[in-house]
């Protein structure tokens, strides 16, 4: 089975940016993020299609770029513009579905471990 390592994570101010990867051992179809703050289920951020269609949660809309590199098997999350609210253990997940799972948790079969984001206000 395809195993999924995050990385990128860390705390900045609000304001401030950061770019999360995510490494597949091998490849598997789609590929999405998603994020679990303390005491909230787990949400979808953003789901990658191809290459020019990336689902997103309209809370990341305008902030967060989804992008695949996939001569490296890797998802990367780009986030602009943090905010509080964005806090949140992060999560990349990836999928053999026969159709594209969007940002459905329960699609996702294979998840990584989380990488921590802490914004600051």
């Amino acid at each position: 089975q395809v195993q999924l390592v995050e990385s990128g994570g860390g705390s900045v101010q609000a304001g401030g940016s950061l770019r999360l990867s995510c490494v597949a051992s091998g490849y598997i179809y789609w590929m999405a993020w998603f994020r679990q703050a303390p005491g909230k289920e787990r949400e979808g951020v953003a789901a990658w299609r191809s290459s020019s269609i990336t689902v997103y949660d309209d809370s990341v809309k305008g902030r967060f770029t989804a992008s695949r590199d996939n001569t490296v098997n890797t998802l990367y999350l780009q986030m602009n513009s943090l905010q509080p609210e964005d806090t949140a253990m992060y999560y990349c997940a990836a999928s053999s579905a026969g159709s594209f799972p969007g940002l459905e948790v329960s699609a996702y079969h294979v998840w990584g471990q989380g990488t921590q984001v802490t914004v600051s206000s």
